[in-house]
């Protein structure tokens, strides 16, 4: 579904593309009127995780530790697959059960926030 570097990650439960306005100056004249300086539009797409083993959430982890990455992702406004800079926020990974020693995580999630 999505690229990070050049490699494919696991397929998501959630995968949300968001599209904001970043603006400078917004304000009101004296008739109300909103005045908007919009500066540009970026994306951040959402992402959440079913049930997975310790290597692909490992895979995922470790593809977006660097300041930036390069993802290549579906976007809806574009139609098509699009390459955009971008960083991840903060990571959320809980341990879903331990059997016989090993470890299944579900619900890694995580934002993917364009530079």
């Amino acid at each position: 579904m999505y690229k990070i570097d050049g490699v494919v990650m696991p397929t998501p439960k959630i995968f949300k593309v968001n599209i904001a306005d970043i603006d400078g100056e917004t304000n009101r004249n004296a008739n109300g009127d909103l005045m908007r300086d919009r500066l540009t539009t970026k994306r951040k797409i959402e992402l959440e995780y079913p049930l997975m083993d310790p290597t692909d959430i490992s895979k995922i982890l470790k593809a977006i530790s660097p300041v930036f990455v390069t993802v290549e992702y579906p976007d809806p406004q574009e139609g098509t697959l699009v390459t955009k800079t971008m960083y991840a926020g903060d990571k959320s990974a809980p341990i879903y059960r331990v059997v016989d020693g090993k470890v299944k995580w579900e619900g890694l999630t995580f934002n993917l926030i364009e530079r």
